[in-house]
């Protein structure tokens, strides 16, 4: 990996990090509101954005989450599956407004996979708890795309790595 790459993927991951840490309140349990989670766009426009994102989801689950194994195990995978479904889909789809919709509906849709394990460690009921954390995760990818869009515009986002 290029030392250009690995840079802005460590400041994606210190972002992911620190934006997790300051709505760490309304960021987990059966009703989240993980706002960093507008992050997950940037596969969106290079694929190589997966290694910060999912560092930053790793390092804010290690140190903010109370429950640490099930969001370390379950959350970790839940963006890996929900990030590489979203980059094969970029190969088909060019339109990038298109993808960040797809990526919105794919986070959403798996939240099923974070209500599991809140099932698990919390006994929380299963689909009372995959409606919430979905509509959590539907609100924040959605208000993110047109943050990302803008943001894209200004900063270029597939260009800051190669």
């Amino acid at each position: 990996m290029k030392t250009k790459t690995l840079a802005v993927n460590g400041l994606v991951a210190a972002l992911y990090i620190a934006v997790t840490l300051l709505i760490a309140p309304i960021a987990f349990g059966s009703i989240q509101y993980r706002v960093s989670e507008l992050f997950n766009h940037l596969v969106v426009f290079n694929k190589k954005y997966i290694y910060g994102i999912v560092v930053g989801v790793f390092l804010a689950n290690l140190f903010l989450s109370t429950m640490k194994l099930y969001d370390l195990t379950f959350g970790v995978a839940h963006s890996i599956i929900c990030l590489a479904i979203t980059i094969g889909v970029s190969k088909y789809v060019k339109n990038e407004v298109t993808r960040m919709i797809i990526n919105t509906l794919v986070f959403t849709f798996n939240m099923f996979i974070i209500a599991y394990a809140l099932h698990l460690a919390l006994d929380l009921p299963f689909l009372v708890t995959w409606a919430t954390t979905a509509i959590g995760e539907f609100v924040v990818m959605a208000i993110g795309i047109p943050i990302m869009y803008i943001l894209n515009k200004r900063i270029s986002f597939g260009k800051l790595v190669d």
